[in-house]
């Protein structure tokens, strides 16, 4: 990938060396004798077909002249917006042009692009400078510019998850290194040895569970993201994640009501679907005060081009989230409330395997919420069509009591 990635920047700097040299003849030309009419001459395409090639490309394009005058720009770097009038607008670039010129030699930087451009994002460029010559004389410099604002991105979130797995890691591996020698110490304290041994069971069992979380988030963002893709019955999905946390719920004393509209159908892998609903019903119950109630509602809907969906939403009554924090508990290892999370043996990672998951199988997934009263996150995806069920049958769904619903549940008249 690298090495196409080099093929096409050199044919880029060709090219726009030959467009470079073509607009520099033609302004040195205004000022030259006649052409010697016996002269061999080039075929006349060439210069367009070059124009054309630079014109198209998806990297910036900028040739600036003897005099520092911009001659040439293509709509890769126009729309950067890294030309004023006729000159370069940052002095970055100014710098790098007259450092190619003056050594005559091609020269590679990565520039940062201020945040004044005109109130746009700053992005990050690899500029390459390559001075064009005409008749062994150097007349200008032609500079290509690449985007590489979400190569710096991607480095940064790797760095960032690479640095939040060691922690996350490092937290129960320190503490079972605590608990074990706490063992040792209270070898003739029974009641000790239990309660640090009931510790222990905690920290590997987090450990565990962040493991287990990491190789499944590593796979579904694999090459081969949705293996096995077939028809999913949505409600034995959703019966099928509800059973993996009815157990945590009884503990907690929490009732989980389960409504499902039957006949509902969509394609994808049925494991990580119901791993989805299952980590959203985890975390309503999680996140829920004791006697409270989670209700997982599936039904039939459409998208907002009118396409038929499946909508599958799980309501909370629990802490809820502020509107600044729902832009990113969809990241890794974010949590809302940090100590809950850790007395429940969460890693954080639970809400960015759903999105993934999720994203795989062409869907969405949303969350509203009111701080103190609870949360909906709601998963749509692109539904199955079959004989059974019609975009009729879409509010056949019961809704929760109005005494008992929980914020973001829209009660429908049957």
């Amino acid at each position: 990938m690298l090495g196409l990635g080099l093929a096409l920047i050199v044919i880029a700097v060709l090219l726009s060396a030959a467009a470079a040299r073509v607009l520099l003849s033609a302004r040195n030309a205004e000022h030259a004798p006649p052409p010697d009419v016996n002269a061999p001459r080039r075929p006349p395409h060439l210069p367009a077909l070059a124009s054309l090639v630079v014109e198209a490309l998806d990297i910036g394009v900028v040739v600036v002249d003897a005099d520092e005058r911009v001659v040439l720009v293509n709509p890769a770097a126009r729309a950067m917006d890294v030309v004023d009038v006729d000159r370069l607008a940052f002095e970055p670039l100014r710098a790098i042009a007259s450092d190619a010129k003056r050594d005559d030699a091609s020269l590679c930087r990565a520039i940062d692009l201020p945040l004044s451009r005109l109130g746009r994002e700053p992005i990050a460029v690899a500029a390459t400078a390559v001075p064009v010559t005409d008749s062994d004389r150097s007349d200008g410099v032609a500079l290509l510019l690449a985007d590489i604002s979400e190569q710096r991105r991607l480095d940064e979130v790797r760095r960032d998850f690479v640095a939040n797995v060691s922690h996350e890691l490092k937290t129960p591996v320190g503490a079972l290194s605590l608990l074990a020698e706490a063992v040792r110490d209270a070898a003739g304290d029974a009641e000790s040895v239990e309660r640090f041994a009931g510790r222990m069971q905690h920290e590997s069992a987090r450990l565990g569970r962040l493991v287990t979380e990491l190789m499944e988030l590593s796979k579904v963002q694999g090459v081969d993201p949705m293996p096995g893709a077939a028809e999913v019955d949505v409600e034995g999905l959703v019966a099928d994640a509800v059973d993996r946390e009815r157990l945590a719920a009884e503990q907690a004393d929490i009732e989980i009501d389960v409504r499902c509209e039957p006949g509902l159908r969509v394609r994808g892998n049925d494991a990580q679907l119901a791993a989805a609903v299952a980590n959203l019903v985890d975390n309503a119950v999680a996140y829920s005060p004791a006697g409270s109630r989670v209700v997982v509602v599936a039904k039939g809907a459409s998208d907002h081009q009118a396409r038929p969906t499946v909508d599958i939403s799980v309501t909370d009554q629990g802490i809820g989230v502020s509107a600044a924090e729902q832009e990113r508990i969809f990241e890794r290892f974010y949590r809302v409330d940090p100590a809950r999370s850790r007395a429940t043996g969460g890693t954080g990672l639970g809400l960015a395997i759903v999105k993934n998951v999720v994203t795989n199988h062409r869907g969405a997934v949303t969350v509203r919420s009111i701080p103190g009263e609870g949360s909906t996150f709601t998963v749509q995806l692109p539904r199955v069509h079959s004989d059974g069920g019609s975009l009729a049958a879409q509010t056949s769904v019961p809704a929760p009591a109005s005494a008992g619903a929980a914020p973001g549940v829209v009660e429908e008249q049957v």
